[in-house]
């Protein structure tokens, strides 16, 4: 008869496992299992953190400070607290002509974005696959040309001596002169908004069309034949299952459109001269740029990056709500 002897390390590793618990070496594989993706994943997140996180918290430092031209020489550091945005916030300009600006032009940017975009999207699904092809490629066309060049091409459209807008209004006899659409605060920010939602439109319905080709058509086939229209058959069937789409969409568009820059900077009268067109993001360049007033301009871009995570939180938790329903 043999007998075996066994090192207290393997007893405790078979009182342990027999008790049902893990050994050392099983907790060792579990540990090393959960850290694997977050090793994966480490150098991507240490790229993001240098190039994104790094430059918010210097310009959240520079917010706290005054700081100038002198500053940038000397390398002196002057901070401040909090008054540049207690004088930010306490500037009436902000709230009767920045904040305005800003969000009037955003909420009216991203509606009317998204429902032209769900529009192309709606009629792309309905065409053959040559002319949705042809037409894709044309929508894109508009998405690939850059700010710069669409906004100086509808400043263009829209001059007040050779625009074709002033041309053929004044061909009508729907105007006698020439109109100078630049200097009236919401004709300027019309143009912004046809500006900003041609260029924007083609992301909306490329992203929701490739959403629509994946709703189930027997549910469509079946809503039709128990009577349901095209408007309600969208509303009932095609935007719940799509809601997850229209979420990345509404919120990119949303950032995009409340941080629009270059459309409004690069029209006449939009880099500072005209003060009734400003909106947060030009406010915050002119002001650290212009007047060299880098701390105040920096805590202006924080309020901005503040009311930005603000509306993507609550529209995400309203969603998330309405799914919990």
């Amino acid at each position: 008869m043999t007998t075996t002897i066994q090192s207290p390390a393997a007893v405790g590793t078979s009182r342990s496992a027999a008790a049902g618990g893990p050994g050392p070496r099983r907790r060792r594989a579990i540990t090393i299992a959960a850290a694997r993706p977050w090793l994966l994943l480490a150098p991507a997140l240490i790229v993001l953190a240098v190039l994104l996180l790094w430059p918010l918290v210097r310009v959240l430092i520079f917010s706290l400070q005054d700081y100038g031209l002198r500053e940038i020489v000397s390398g002196d550091t002057n901070f401040i607290g909090v008054d540049n945005y207690v004088e930010a916030l306490t500037d009436p300009q902000l709230w009767s002509v920045v904040l305005p600006n800003t969000v009037i032009f955003a909420v009216l940017a991203v509606v009317c974005t998204v429902v032209l975009g769900t529009l192309v999207a709606i009629l792309m699904t309905n065409l053959s696959a040559l002319w949705r092809t042809v037409v894709g490629s044309a929508i894109m066309v508009a998405w690939a040309m850059p700010a710069v060049t669409g906004t100086y091409v509808w400043v263009w459209i829209f001059d007040a001596d050779n625009g074709i807008v002033n041309q053929l209004l004044m061909g009508a006899g729907l105007m006698d002169e020439p109109f100078n659409w630049f200097t009236n605060r919401w004709s300027f920010y019309l143009i912004v908004l046809i500006n900003v939602v041609h260029h924007g439109f083609p992301f909306v319905a490329i992203t929701v069309m490739a959403g629509l080709l994946g709703v189930s058509k027997e549910m469509l086939e079946a809503a039709q034949m128990d009577g349901a229209g095209p408007i309600r058959r969208f509303f009932q069937i095609t935007f719940p299952s799509l809601k997850q789409v229209f979420t990345v969409v509404i919120i990119l568009s949303t950032i995009w459109d409340f941080k629009v820059f270059g459309q409004v900077y690069l029209m006449p009268g939009g880099s500072g001269t005209n003060r009734s067109v400003l909106n947060l993001g030009v406010w915050s360049y002119v002001e650290s740029f212009g007047q060299n007033r880098y701390g105040f301009g920096s805590a202006i871009a924080v309020l901005l990056t503040l009311v930005l995570l603000v509306i993507t939180i609550i529209y995400i938790r309203v969603l998330m709500k309405e799914d919990e329903l």
